[in-house]
Order: structure tokens, then C-alpha cells, then sequence
């Protein structure tokens, strides 16, 4: 990276004002939440996130008054072209070089602030290249990727405090012990001023409001757009990021507004329109969320616990995940909300979990257990089968599973 960097003028050197997001659960809709409140300030963002669900044209949002927009083609392409020519066949990444077309971008395009989403990890993540950021954000730490970032809790958090600045304030969310201790000295070792979840900053949840407190004061806010318990929880990492850095002014209206306006597909998000429904059962409710780990499916089962406790309806989870996941872990989430599951494949990757190996994961758990081709076979199945009340839907399991089903609904991210 740095490398490329040097060649291109170094364009990591050009950027208004970072912030950096690392973290397992949560990174994209803390950065969603910035973004709104950014942009809900008057402030132009451009945004870096990683992966996309259906166009690689989602990774790269540029930013401007009033509210980004995903670059184009041409300009996506033309920046790209650059990047490869400069790099004169050397060997570099992938994710290297969309990251080096990332910083040539934003360094060319005037802005008020920059969000930096970690790819993997943190300390030898492409993006770990801003020796300055205006904040350094860690989302929840837990088990995932073990085979890059290690198989303790301790050495994953070692990797994700890697993006800690000397002198730079870092806020965190709330963490296991095990991986906050490890994120704290490493604050300590930088310099880094540690605004820790729990510690230095609340969140709770009154009367359906969020409620968020700090050592400057009280702010009750509308409700995330975004569902779910652990919504607050991102909302109020992004509220803490924000008032921990002097290089935005924001004022509470513009909190009120970004936590109520901010949106981030596949984090359950309920379907409402598209092909898909179709072919569901008539009246059924469709969520989707691209959890993927043990902790992500913890957070969505929450929230489809909630769901229930509004409105009950029997519950059928649609499920595809990749070959590296705890399939077992993953689906216990679910075992006291439904005994019915309907294991899919994962569209065009070849390093998707068999589909019999995840059955074999959700049957292991006494679940009863279907398979199906796809997503639409799927819906099919449940539409034949006879619901007193009309049956609510997750399909889960992975960010590709969820982007193949944006892109056969017809409602890709925008």
C-alpha cells in the first residue's frame, strides 16, 4: 500500500478529516449512522465500505452537500485504470487496489470528512494507512476469520486495536473483558485518549427513544430507522465517535436526524416490494440481514425475538452461509424461535458450505430441515406448505447470500 501510495502522490495525504472504523458486527451501520449525521449536518462524506452486496459501485460513495452518491462507471473505471497502470504489474491485492482507487478519489473530489470501513482486521489492513484520523471507531470484537486474525478473542482484538493512533482519540464499543483489556493498552501504549461503551459513554433505550450520555451531557434522540436492540448500541458508537473528535461541530438536531433517516441494506431489512414476493406465501413478512458469525446471529435473533413479541407468527429461517462459518454456532442462535429451517446454497461462490453440511449443522440441532436451489425455491416451498397465520421469513446466513437476494428482488443498494 504504501508503496502504490508513493506512486500515485500520495493520496492518503489529501483527505479531509478520517474516520476510521474497525470491528467484527457492526462496522457498516456504525458508518451508516455517520454518515446520515454527517450528512444530515451539511457536511459532504465520502464513504469506503467494504463488501458490496450487488455492484462494486457501492464500495465508493462520494460525497456532497445534501447527500453522497455512488460513483459511476466511467469515473470507477477511469480511477481503477490509473491505480493498475501505476502499479506496473507489482504484486498487490485486490482489496489493495480498490482501497489505493478509494483514496485517489476522495483525494480528487472536495469534501468535509472521509469514512474509512477496516476491510479485515485492522493493523495490516489496506486502509491502515492514515497516520492522523480525526477518530479511530472499534465496533464489537468476536470470533471470525480465525484463519487471518487468530482463534482467541485477544489476538483478534490485537488486530482490530492495530488501527490505534498515538494521540488519536479511540472510542469502543462495548466488548467481552478479554477483548477489552487488549484495546485498552493498546490506548494506553499510543497515548490514545479511550472513550470506552459502558465506561465513558451510555445508550440505553427509554420508552422506545434512545437515550445517549456522556461526561458532556444528556442527548434523547427518535429511535433508529435501522431494527433491532443492537441498532441503539451503533447508533450510540457513532453519537460517541462523533462528540469525541473536534473536527465536526454537530449539532442534536442533526443527531435526531441521521440516527432517524440512516439506512443499510441486508441488516434487517424487511422486504417490501420486489420479484421475491411473488413467490413468498401472500401477507408473509420477509427480513433479510447478511449476519454471518456466532455474535451476528446472536444480535439477529435478538431482534426477531422483538418481532415476536409485537406480533407472533411462526417463524422459517432461510439459510446459506460460506464454508468457513460455524454453521452450528451460527443457527443455535434460532433454536428457541423456530424448529424449521431451509438450507440454500450460495450463488456463484465457489467456497459456499455445501448445502448438506449446513443441513447436517441445523439437523444436529433437532431442527427440522429442508433444502432448496435458492432463495425463490425456497419462498416456493413455504408458500405450499398451510400457515394459519401468515409466516415470517428471515433469510440470513451471509453478506453474498443477501446480495444475491437484493439482486434477484430487483432492489439492489442505491
Amino acid at each position: 500500500m504504501l508503496r502504490i501510495l508513493d506512486a500515485l502522490g500520495h493520496p492518503e495525504r489529501r483527505l479531509p478529516p478520517v474516520i476510521h472504523v474497525a470491528g467484527t458486527n457492526g462496522k457498516g451501520s456504525t458508518v451508516a449512522y455517520l454518515r446520515a449525521i454527517l450528512e444530515a449536518a451539511g457536511l459532504a462524506v465520502h464513504t469506503y465500505t467494504s463488501p458490496h452486496l450487488v455492484r462494486i459501485n457501492e464500495r465508493f460513495r462520494l460525497g456532497r452537500v445534501g447527500g453522497g452518491e455512488l460513483t459511476s462507471d466511467d469515473a470507477l473505471r477511469a480511477v481503477l485504470a490509473e491505480c493498475e497502470a501505476v502499479n506496473a504489474g507489482a504484486p498487490i491485492t485486490v482489496f489493495e487496489m480498490e482501497t489505493a482507487a478509494a483514496l485517489t478519489l476522495f483525494a480528487s473530489h472536495p469534501a468535509d470528512a472521509v469514512l474509512l470501513e477496516v476491510g479485515l482486521g485492522g493493523r495490516l489492513d489496506a486502509t491502515n494507512v492514515i497516520d492522523q484520523p480525526a477518530v479511530s471507531v472499534i465496533a464489537p470484537v468476536s470470533i471470525d476469520h480465525q484463519d487471518f486474525l487468530g482463534d482467541t478473542l485477544a489476538a483478534i482484538a490485537g488486530e482490530k486495536a492495530g488501527i490505534i493512533k498515538r494521540r488519536v482519540p479511540v472510542v469502543s464499543a462495548a466488548q467481552p473483558a478479554e477483548a477489552e483489556a487488549v484495546i485498552e493498552l493498546a490506548a494506553r501504549r499510543a497515548g490514545a485518549p479511550l472513550h470506552m461503551a459502558g465506561q465513558h459513554w451510555h445508550v440505553d433505550v427509554e420508552h422506545g427513544r434512545l437515550v445517549y450520555h456522556d461526561e458532556r451531557g444528556l442527548l434523547d434522540l427518535s429511535a433508529p430507522r435501522l431494527f433491532g436492540r443492537h441498532q441503539f448500541d451503533n447508533a450510540g458508537l457513532a453519537i460517541a465517535a462523533l462528540r469525541a473528535t473536534d473536527a465536526f461541530r454537530i449539532e442534536q438536531s442533526a443527531f435526531e436526524t441521521g440516527i432517524a433517516r440512516a439506512e443499510w441494506p441486508a441488516r434487517m431489512q424487511r422486504l417490501t416490494s420486489g420479484a421475491l414476493l411473488a413467490v413468498a406465501p401472500p401477507d408473509a413478512e420477509i427480513w433479510l440481514d447478511g449476519g454471518h458469525n456466532v455474535d451476528g446471529g446472536r444480535v439477529v435473533a435478538a431482534a426477531i425475538g422483538d418481532l415476536e413479541e409485537r406480533v407472533s407468527r411462526p417463524l422459517v429461517v432461510i439459510a446459506g452461509m460460506m464454508g468457513n462459518k460455524d454453521a452450528r454456532g451460527f443457527l443455535g442462535n434460532f433454536a428457541g424461535l423456530t424448529r424449521h429451517i431451509i438450507a440454500v446454497p450460495v450463488p456463484d461462490q465457489d467456497k459456499a458450505m455445501p448445502v448438506e453440511a449446513l443441513a447436517d449443522a441445523a439437523r444436529s440441532l433437532g431442527m427440522r430441515v429442508e433444502t432448496a436451489p435458492s432463495v425463490a425455491a425456497a419462498l416456493s416451498t413455504i408458500a405450499r406448505l398451510a400457515y394459519e397465520i401468515a409466516p415470517r421469513i428471515l433469510i440470513t446466513g451471509s453478506l453474498y447470500l443477501a446480495g444475491a437476494v437484493l439482486e434477484a428482488n430487483g432492489t439492489p443498494p442505491r
